[in-house]
């Protein structure tokens, strides 16, 4: 087994450990509409269906509500997540995640035509990291804003694709900014110091967090809500805790 899927084995950091860190605490509040002023789109790219929602579904309904255009490029379809699976085959999985994205948007106030699938194979983003990074640069211009993971976050899919979102937007002036994920489940909360020089709390009102919570229901496949997955979720409720917070951090 890698490092990296050792540090996101277990149950990880808990959310309770979360609520009671210095170093997050500190990190300076802003409303959706200050890391959106002066945006033309609100490009997000997601790994899997479903991280999109969970890193910064409070600012892409904040975007669309305020008539910013919001589009989703959907890398992978998520297939590989139950290796072996009898019923959750990858075949099953590509079709099941994608409609679960356009029930997640939705809820946010958008739909499937804000969504691209780019169909890269799940789990090696990596090898296709330059010819994603080419494509995002083809789609992007100044004017954008961009998010994507931490490079930093432990899931080699989400490095990639937020190493391809970064350097895209380095190529055509765009401003890029990343949101963690895996991050909260192997971060230490008891830590001096946080791992960014440069962060903010992006704050959710209670209607925002609601939209948000239904969004992420819609994952089904994912969370194993009415659905009998018949083995432990992806998303089980220690994580989903992480992400139903007032607030998402996005990383400058």
């Amino acid at each position: 087994m890698d490092a990296v899927a050792v540090r996101i084995e277990g149950q990880g950091t808990p959310e309770s450990a979360w609520q009671g860190c210095a170093w997050l605490e500190a990190l300076p509040s802003v409303e959706a509409d200050t890391v959106l002023l002066g945006a033309r789109r609100l490009i997000v790219v997601s790994p899997h269906p479903d991280d999109e929602v969970l890193g910064c579904g409070g600012l892409m309904q904040a975007a669309a509500a305020q008539g910013c255009a919001v589009q989703v490029i959907s890398v992978t379809d998520g297939e590989a997540c139950y290796p072996d699976h009898p019923r959750l085959t990858p075949a099953r999985l590509r079709d099941a995640r994608r409609r679960e994205l356009a029930v997640a948007l939705q809820a946010l106030g958008m739909d499937a035509t804000h969504v691209t699938s780019l169909g890269l194979p799940d789990g090696a983003v990596a090898r296709h990291e330059t010819d994603l990074a080419a494509h995002l640069g083809a789609r992007l211009s100044a004017g954008d804003v961009v998010l994507a993971p931490w490079i930093h976050d432990a899931h080699p899919d989400h490095e990639a694709a937020g190493r391809a979102a970064r350097a895209a937007a380095a190529s055509c002036g765009a401003r890029s900014l990343q949101y963690p994920v895996w991050a909260w489940h192997w971060l230490d909360a008891q830590a001096p110091a946080g791992p960014w020089t440069s962060a903010q709390r992006i704050a959710l009102c209670p209607a925002a967090r609601a939209r948000k919570r239904e969004a992420i229901a819609a994952f089904a496949t994912q969370t194993g809500e009415g659905e009998a997955l018949g083995c432990e979720p992806i998303l089980p409720e220690h994580v989903l805790d992480r992400f139903r917070r007032s607030f998402e951090v996005l990383i400058g």
